[in-house]
């Protein structure tokens, strides 16, 4: 009888002490987020382990972006020795099923964390799709961008009623923009990264796409009239080096140096630098107003290329994850994503509608100017040879480089590439 009332008291001394008497789940966590973002990922877990202390706290590790942190992720996942959870770019997702790296967010995971279909863009909620199911959890989006000398603008006619850039759409419009600021004293009507052609290829494919093209149409590459459309994209970006508008073989700081010393009007980069240019406004050492809005229209309509971040949980050999860890899990995921007012201050647009559609989003500039885009995505084609660091970016990389720098023709740069890519097996 002593023995059950001791058992009874153990009991409700455990219930008294509700959580803190359940042992703290540890998460495991791999990201590879530099810079301005890594920066504010950082203090998004510290926030996160802080509210949660004694009953989850994230253990984070930052890799090398890139080649390094996906051969990281395989090598470590096929012997069980992956994270709890990790960033992932949704570009990567088809070929991480493929290989049986990334677990399934299931419907039970999606109601643990408060998200669904209808909580994302559809572009977004596609891209982290495969055969029906999804492998990840979106955290944002980001494209690139037209980032914009205001005051330089405005002396070439260029700034609208609503300060906005205006009489850029086009071709020959925004060729002849180009001019009048250069006539106006500007040294360059626009810089952007063009010693990379795996960059260019970011612009290069938002071009294809407005004119309704694909990298790939079931199964193949660049089928029917869509090498002529590639090649009309690339000639765009190549002609704007040839007739003067840009500098050639451009790196990447110096493409950023000459927009913030005001040698150039206008910039095409990602959303990742907005923090950059914050940060010097608020110093006093940028000199002019900026903003940045989506990619004008050259073709047909608009479109922008983009890819997102997101959390995935991988599928670790031999190695289950107990009942206990996965919810811990989700909620760090769900803790992070709902942070997204905060990771909007990295440029990225969040994913959550519920967040680009705040009052607090909608008073973000340029944020919310440019977050109009998302109506406008395209990602990467759905491949296990697509994404970033992958197969087409290296295609891209020793294709474009030359012809968006005046040195061979469009036309023969797009064979090459697709004649590298039907070579992939």
């Amino acid at each position: 009888m002593k023995g059950i009332l001791r058992t009874a008291l153990a009991a409700a001394a455990i219930a008294a002490l509700g959580v803190s008497a359940q042992a703290k789940e540890t998460v495991v966590w791999w990201d590879f987020l530099g810079g301005g973002d890594g920066v504010r990922m950082k203090k998004m877990i510290e926030d996160f382990n802080k509210a949660h202390e004694g009953e989850i706290e994230i253990q984070a590790t930052t890799l090398d972006w890139g080649v390094p942190f996906y051969s990281k992720v395989q090598t470590s996942v096929a012997v069980g020795e992956g994270p709890d959870v990790m960033t992932y770019h949704a570009s990567r997702i088809p070929l991480a099923v493929s290989q049986n790296i990334l677990q399934e967010i299931t419907a039970d995971d999606w109601a643990a964390l408060g998200m669904g279909q209808d909580s994302f863009a559809n572009a977004i909620w596609d891209a982290v799709t495969v055969d029906g199911k999804q492998y990840a959890v979106p955290l944002d989006t980001h494209p690139i961008v037209l980032y914009y000398n205001k005051d330089k603008l405005a002396a070439a006619g260029l700034i609208g009623d609503d300060g906005l850039p205006k009489g850029l759409n086009g071709i020959e419009n925004f060729s002849a923009a180009m001019k009048t600021i250069q006539d106006g004293g500007t040294k360059w009507g626009l810089s952007t990264f063009n010693a990379a052609g795996d960059f260019q290829f970011r612009t290069i494919y938002s071009l294809l796409c407005q004119q309704d093209g694909q990298m790939m149409t079931d199964g193949q590459w660049l089928a029917g009239d869509n090498i002529d459309k590639l090649t009309n994209a690339v000639k765009v970006v190549a002609d704007w080096v040839n007739d003067g508008y840009a500098p050639a073989y451009t790196e990447y700081p110096a493409g950023i140096a000459l927009f913030t010393s005001g040698e150039s009007a206008m910039h095409i980069n990602g959303v990742w630098e907005v923090p950059t240019f914050t940060d010097l406004a608020a110093k006093g050492e940028l000199g002019f107003e900026w903003g940045a809005v989506e990619l004008p229209v050259f073709f047909d309509h608009a479109c922008t290329y983009s890819d997102s971040h997101a959390f995935a949980l991988p599928a670790n050999a031999g190695k289950d994850m107990s009942p206990e860890k996965r919810a811990a899990v989700l909620e760090v995921i769900k803790g992070i994503v709902n942070q997204g007012l905060f990771w909007a201050t990295a440029g990225h647009i969040p994913a959550l509608k519920s967040v680009t559609d705040s009052a607090e989003y909608q008073a973000m500039e340029p944020n919310a100017t440019y977050a109009v885009l998302t109506a406008n995505m395209v990602y990467d084609p759905k491949s296990v040879f697509a994404g970033v660091a992958s197969p087409m970016y290296s295609a891209a990389a020793n294709a474009f480089t030359a012809a968006v720098n005046g040195e061979v023709d469009a036309a023969d740069a797009v064979a090459e590439m697709k004649e590298e890519l039907d070579g992939l097996q």
